[in-house]
């Protein structure tokens, strides 16, 4: 039976908020199954409670931030790769201010300290999200798609004109050892004239060269480098599976994507459940497929769809 996880005690971290530049308090917590992800602001007395749920995005400009009553919290992606990476269904996220704390840009710490925390299973089945037909978003020359397949995999393919990167494809079977060794260590990438200019704005005031990959105009200006020679198209990758676990579930099915970034991932979730026979949830990832395509113990997809038509 695959159980649903949460983490087995309470952890701490504390880094810096890549927007405020301050430094950011956050502690993640045990929780009961069907909880999923929830995130508290801990300075916000009232309304401070917010799922990590696809309905609950209010922005993706340089990051997914998610919000409730006017509470929001910025840059959650790379948690919740973290804990899509590992399995880990339920937690309570709490944090000091508005934004996940940056780290090293990638999402290696929080995996390495949950698993060296461990992770409990919890006596109630796991849910998957399986898809049946193809679904897919655009606009300009960028796409991103999802289609049925037998296990969770993803190809993603980026194009930036700059001699450092250029274009790179990646593809993956998505398993908790190929998260951590392939995915987990590649930080996000952002190129100078940019950071120089969202700094000027009052943004990004917490980037750094030890928080991202910074590239002048014609190199990677981190003096030690990349951590691998497609750091680049991991790291959206990493990102990817971040967005696309606000489902609140692992998705069994192939994701595709080009050029795609936060506000694409985020809108072919919506997309797909929207389309009412494109998917069914199954509590098993290889049970077979049903003629009915939804569980009436899943409200909440259902109200996801309604809400997209």
């Amino acid at each position: 039976m695959y159980w649903q996880k949460t983490v087995k005690e309470e952890i701490n971290f504390r880094s810096v908020g890549l927007h405020s530049g301050r430094k950011v308090g956050m502690t993640i917590k045990p929780a009961e199954a069907d909880t999923g992800i929830v995130f508290v602001r801990r300075d916000v007395s009232d309304n401070n409670r917010i799922a990590a749920d696809i309905q609950n995005v209010t922005d993706t400009t340089l990051a997914t931030t998610l919000g409730v009553n006017g509470t929001r919290v910025h840059t959650v992606e790379h948690l919740l790769s973290a804990f899509r990476g590992l399995g880990i269904d339920n937690a309570i996220v709490e944090v000091d201010t508005f934004e996940v704390p940056i780290m090293d840009g990638s999402s290696q710490p929080f995996v390495h300290t949950l698993k060296s925390v461990g992770l409990k299973a919890l006596k109630k089945p796991r849910r998957y999200l399986r898809v049946k037909k193809a679904v897919s978003v655009s606009e300009g020359e960028s796409m991103a798609s999802l289609e049925p397949a037998s296990d969770f995999r993803i190809t993603y393919k980026i194009d930036f004109p700059h001699p450092a990167v250029g274009t790179q494809t990646y593809h993956m079977v998505f398993s908790a050892d190929s998260y951590d060794r392939e995915i987990s260590s590649a930080r996000t990438f952002g190129f100078l004239r940019d950071v120089e200019y969202l700094q000027a704005k009052g943004l990004a005031l917490g980037g750094s060269l030890q928080n991202a990959v910074v590239l002048d105009d014609e190199k990677v200006i981190n003096k030690e480098g990349l951590r691998s020679p497609d750091e680049f198209v991991k790291h959206k990758i990493l990102d990817a599976i971040g967005d696309l676990y606000l489902l609140g579930m692992p998705i069994i099915g192939h994701f595709t994507a080009y050029k795609s970034g936060h506000k694409l991932n985020t809108q072919l979730l919506k997309a797909l459940l929207a389309c009412d026979d494109c998917w069914e949830i199954v509590s098993h990832p290889h049970t077979p497929a049903r003629a009915h395509a939804h569980e009436e113990s899943v409200p909440d997809l259902k109200a996801a769809a309604a809400a997209t038509t």
